[in-house]
């Protein structure tokens, strides 16, 4: 009996130390991979910060361009005025004077889509403002946004690493667990202790390396 169990003894020394060698380098796979994964979660964190900066000094800018186009509406609107009461004196030297600057503001300080605006607020019989037309507002913030939402991109990315690097150390602890059981095995006299702590092994080493195949691949 004793020569019969001796080769299944022998047997399972070989599995074990198969499954140890083989689980050791997984171990190491698997930690390089959470490695880069954090190694990129940490570069897309610093480049989504850095567009965000970019991002509101870009919507600063577009509030610096909103106000400045408040103060030439302003500007235009008094230049109106004046005209209107050029016109009512029958002045037509200083209605030529103020129709020669607004024509000199819209040509040299108003952008293309603040004329667009300009002429769709005079498509309506009573005042409209062209700050009134969202659409016209938007063009402001336009750059902004999209580097707000690019920005949005590369954190849910940064995330996305985040995750997968977690995910890499939980096989890694796996991994770790079962390089454990499989070096207890070998304290244990009994087949029947050995084979057991070996079938929960390769059950826990199958069970993280078809997780560990679940997790994308990093490359440096």
């Amino acid at each position: 009996m004793e020569n019969q169990g001796r080769p299944r003894e022998e047997l399972l020394e070989f599995i074990v130390v198969i499954l140890l060698g083989i689980t050791a380098v997984a171990t190491a796979w698997s930690s390089w991979q959470g490695g880069l994964h954090g190694s990129q979660m940490d570069q897309k964190y610093t480049l989504a910060n850095n567009l965000n900066a970019e991002a509101n000094s870009m919507y600063n800018g577009g509030m610096q361009n909103l106000n400045q186009d408040l103060m030439l509406w302003n500007q235009l609107m008094s230049l109106g005025i004046d005209y209107a009461f050029a016109e009512m004196q029958n002045n037509e030297d200083e209605m030529y004077k103020v129709e020669f600057k607004y024509e000199q503001i819209m040509d040299d300080s108003v952008s293309e889509e603040f004329a667009k605006a300009i002429e769709w607020s005079n498509e309506f019989d009573d005042y409209v403002s062209p700050f009134e037309n969202e659409d016209f507002i938007a063009t402001y913030f336009a750059a902004s946004a999209e580097k707000f939402e690019e920005a949005e991109a590369m954190l849910e990315a940064g995330n996305e690493n985040n995750t997968h690097g977690d995910n890499q150390g939980l096989v890694s602890v796996i991994y770790a667990v079962v390089l454990f059981m499989l070096g207890v095995s070998q304290s244990f006299k009994g087949l029947r202790e050995k084979s057991i702590l070996l079938v929960v092994s390769g059950v826990g080493f199958v069970a993280a390396t078809i997780f560990m195949f679940t997790i994308p691949i990093v490359t440096p």
